[in-house]
């Protein structure tokens, strides 16, 4: 049986249903307290405050735990790929062969975009930011789709497999797109005899002349960027997909709104902000030890990148799963890169420093991601694209939860009013 809490304000005791989740996170159900009482909670950056129960993510900050589904992301980092944990995240369980096989070739099916989008692409100046372009671009895929113009889940739910292995397949012929015409260098089409990731890696890199060359560490590696970053409970990115999911837009324009939540430089853009301070700590001679003394100057203006997590107060699982890839990939590419042993020394010197030490400001998956996709050949300005690609899973499944839910209604947070109380018009000319 679960507990009541019990409020006492203005006199009167209200009793609060309590719940309990399958890995025992507790929390009290105000759903009736604005009724009852007429108060709500005040809760700025909803760090304390569920906006839903879901299946789909476990997230266990102090001790380190992140599971898809049940399963421990060490497992999946592991044994799975991008594809099939994408299916474990969308539809709860780990698809049988033919249930791969036909998913992947649905990728296929779906890769190719509307040949009338390029003229959407060639509008876009060059050096525009290949986030504006796929938050645009994914929108504008909807209107060359009459079912997905005309949503309504009651009436398109059958179809939703198809949409949604159709968005994800053709997000990375966005980016890809995307990262093309931000260089002013012409499109390259997607090839049916490549998987996802290698698929994307031609898009990108090939030329009308000549093949990229794929190498099977560097879709590995990608691979499993996109795999660790494949859902996160309920982030910002996620929390406003299902806020205007909550509101019956359609697939696209939802997950668009995603994409536009993860540019921020607090989020998605996060694994940029290390890059360039490595970068900026390579150009002064530094190897990092002025750095973090500097970090811990609060005068200095200088703030460690990578380091620390709202979540997890412990080392990020996906951190350590990304550290030693990085290790692998630069050590197969023969790559001898100056900034991985800069980040190497922070990580070391922020483990045993009691400044780091007491404030848990343990080294988080961007601390490491960005400096594989630089290796991949990935410029900056297409780091948080990569997270979108690897994100659409979870935004999808978290679409597709809050559409099933019958109890599911439109988001509507509520506020503590703080301004002018009532006052008058003043004539203009009465103004002084």
């Amino acid at each position: 049986m679960n507990k009541e809490a019990k409020l006492d304000l203005d006199g009167k005791i209200y009793s609060l249903p309590t719940i309990t989740g399958t890995e025992g996170e507790k929390a009290i159900d105000i759903a009736s307290l604005r009724a009852s009482s007429g108060y709500i909670t005040l809760d700025d950056g909803y760090g304390n405050t569920g906006s839903c129960s879901s299946k789909i993510t476990f997230i266990d900050g102090d001790k380190g735990i992140l599971r898809y589904r049940g399963i421990p992301i060490e497992e999946l980092a592991e044994k799975s790929s991008f594809i099939e944990t994408a299916y474990l995240i969308i539809y709860g369980q780990l698809p049988n062969r033919n249930q791969l096989r036909d998913y992947s070739e649905l990728f296929s099916v779906h890769q190719f975009l509307h040949e009338d989008m390029k003229y959407h692409f060639e509008s876009f100046p060059t050096g525009a930011h290949p986030m504006a372009i796929l938050s645009a671009m994914i929108n504008a895929t909807s209107c060359f789709d009459e079912g997905l113009m005309n949503w309504h889940w009651g009436k398109a739910n059958s179809h939703f497999h198809n949409y949604a292995a159709k968005l994800m397949s053709q997000v990375r012929t966005i980016a890809a797109y995307a990262y093309r015409k931000s260089q002013g260098l012409p499109l390259i089409y997607p090839k049916k005899s490549y998987k996802y990731t290698a698929n994307f890696l031609h898009m990108m890199f090939s030329t009308p002349y000549e093949d990229y060359d794929i190498k099977p560490e560097v879709v590995k590696a990608l691979d499993l960027l996109f795999l660790l970053h494949a859902d996160h409970e309920q982030n910002c990115s996620t929390s406003t997909v299902r806020m205007v999911a909550s509101a019956q837009a359609n697939l696209f324009a939802s997950a668009s709104a995603g994409v536009c939540a993860l540019w921020g430089p607090l989020h998605g853009g996060a694994n940029q902000a290390v890059l360039e301070m490595l970068d900026e700590i390579h150009r002064t001679g530094d190897d990092g030890s002025k750095f973090i003394s500097a970090a811990k100057d609060k005068n200095s203006g200088k703030k460690l990148m990578g380091f620390g997590h709202r979540v997890y107060k412990n080392y990020d699982p996906r951190a350590k799963i990304i550290k030693k890839a990085c290790d692998d990939v630069l050590a197969q590419l023969h790559i001898n890169d100056p900034l991985l042993d800069i980040a190497k020394h922070l990580e070391q010197a922020a483990l045993n420093d009691s400044y780091f030490i007491e404030r848990k400001l343990y080294p988080n998956v961007d601390f490491y991601s960005g400096i594989i996709m630089r290796s991949l050949g990935i410029p900056v300005g297409m780091f948080p694209v990569m997270f979108a690609i690897g994100r659409m899973p979870g935004w999808i499944a978290n679409y597709k939860e809050i559409m099933e839910d019958p109890k599911s209604r439109i988001c509507r947070p509520r506020q503590v009013y703080v301004g002018e109380p009532l006052r008058h018009y003043i004539p203009l000319e009465q103004r002084k």
